[in-house]
């Protein structure tokens, strides 16, 4: 069990993303257990936030969990779900059969997205980034689309993601068997570069158990979260090797569980004033998730 390449390495295969994400959009919601905690916190994050978005734009919209929450949080909004998978769209769809329904759903890539200048209120993206190769381009896009002073929503994974399952490969052989994501402070520099304004970092680590290491791995597949990369080794993972895998993983085993921690990373910026001078990074504000709260805006 494999998944892709670092977040920024540029070696990550889309088309392959999109061919994993298929796959797995019949078993995603009942596995996605983590991904659906952290859509929950990223739109409970909206309270920070005064605004009342016309557009809404969910990039990476899987089957649509983010959608209905945002839906319960801006009944008025018209709302476009975006996904790379095809199947993903089809299931996150299939709850939305009104005649009366704001949602829209479009195929398409954070990379290069098909919308028009200025004509997003909202960019919330949850877990999804860490799919894109260029980040930065990303961003870039995601501030093409915002209108002046829009704001951009998100969370993706932070380099202490599955480290134990990074552990137990490392000590079988070298081959890249678990992204390496950026750092949060590398992301805020990112929508730094890509001219967003007012950028903030916070992380929390969230620890998944399970009843052995098959177990992790399978959710991982269930999820299309497996080797995606164009340069991933051509060779099939041996038993013998496998088996060396999880008597290592094994050996993490505490209180009678599998521990799965995940770095989330979140961050929001906003889509600057017309005529505003452009940030350096020094601009960018990072501190632990637990001296975020209160309500507030911009």
């Amino acid at each position: 069990m494999t998944i892709p390449e670092p977040l920024g390495g540029g070696r990550l295969d889309k088309r392959r993303v999109a061919e994993a994400f298929n796959r797995a959009a019949a078993t995603y919601a009942e596995h996605a257990v983590l991904q659906e905690a952290v859509v929950q916190r990223l739109v409970e994050r909206m309270d920070l936030f005064r605004i009342d978005p016309d557009v809404i734009l969910d990039v990476g919209c899987g089957s649509g969990n983010g959608l209905r929450r945002l839906r319960r949080r801006y009944p008025r909004a018209r709302i476009v779900g975006l996904d790379l998978a095809l199947e993903m769209l089809r299931v996150a769809r299939g709850g939305w059969r009104r005649l009366w329904a704001r949602e829209s759903y479009v195929c398409g890539d954070a990379e290069s997205l098909p919308l028009a200048d200025a004509s997003v209120d909202l960019v919330f993206s949850s877990m999804v980034l860490q799919w894109c190769p260029g980040l930065e381009a990303a961003f870039r896009e995601f501030r093409r689309v915002l209108r002046p002073e829009g704001l951009l929503l998100f969370s993706t994974l932070g380099p202490d993601t599955l480290t134990e399952l990074r552990q137990s490969w490392a000590a079988v052989d070298r081959d890249t068997h678990v992204n390496a994501f950026l750092d949060m402070h590398d992301v805020g520099d990112a929508l730094v570069r890509a001219g967003l304004g007012s950028p903030v970092m916070d992380m929390e680590r969230l620890t998944m158990t399970y009843p052995d290491p098959c177990a992790v791995m399978r959710d991982l597949k269930a999820i299309g979260a497996h080797n995606v990369n164009s340069g991933r080794p051509a060779h099939l993972t041996g038993k013998t090797r496998l088996r060396r895998v999880i008597e290592h993983y094994e050996r993490l085993r505490r209180d009678g569980v599998i521990p799965a921690t995940y770095e989330v990373v979140y961050g929001h910026a906003w889509a600057p004033r017309p005529g505003s001078r452009p940030q350096d990074g020094s601009t960018v504000a990072t501190f632990p998730l637990s001296r975020l709260g209160g309500r507030g805006g911009r």
